[in-house]
């Protein structure tokens, strides 16, 4: 039954954008699934809590977090077998996990945590929160970016992940990215 929170094998580049709500890792995943010519796997979680506002008026709970990491995964195991030498991931099941202790009080379910501690990747981008807030259904911390950056850091560091920090506007952070997913692609 937890299979559906693994990733399956593959021989592929994963590298995923991490960081705080509305610092531009969806922008940065398109633009480099564009360079690579590849795909990216867009962020479950915002359709399905997009959905439930829309059909409920009600934002994220707990019970969601699993419904929301198996869709994930699905969708990354999916577009893996698509991918080009690369898969960009706008997210993954560690971001699940901050999310999860950042509005739950430290709670995190098990198995949530389990597939966000074992699933890997090559690299992670971590988002700073140098460009401009952008307001939507689901955001909801435009006054607590700087203390989540942090908590997104500080998980990075505490599970020792592979990582380089983005700053800048959108052309520094594209041109920073590329440098950094070539050195891997011709290591």
């Amino acid at each position: 039954m937890e299979e559906k929170y693994k990733q399956e094998p593959s021989d592929i580049l994963k590298v995923v954008m991490f960081g705080p709500e509305s610092t531009g890792k969806t922008t940065l995943s398109e633009q480099l699934a564009r360079h690579y010519n590849s795909v990216w796997a867009p962020e479950y979680a915002r359709e399905y809590l997009q959905d439930k506002w829309n059909e409920e008026r009600k934002t994220c709970e707990p019970h969601d977090l699993l419904p929301i990491a198996e869709g994930q995964m699905k969708l990354e195991n999916k577009l893996a077998k698509k991918a080009n030498k690369i898969l960009i991931c706008d997210t993954d099941l560690l971001e699940t996990k901050v999310y999860s202790e950042a509005y739950y009080i430290g709670h995190c379910d098990p198995t949530l945590e389990k597939y966000a501690l074992e699933n890997t990747y090559d690299l992670y981008f971590l988002t700073y929160i140098d460009v401009p807030w952008e307001a939507d259904d689901l955001r909801d911390k435009p006054l607590e970016r700087e203390k989540m950056f942090q908590y997104f850091k500080d998980t990075l560091d505490k599970y020792d992940r592979n990582y380089v920090l983005l700053k800048g506007d959108k052309k520094t952070r594209l041109k920073t990215a590329i440098n950094h997913i070539n050195k891997l692609l011709n290591s």
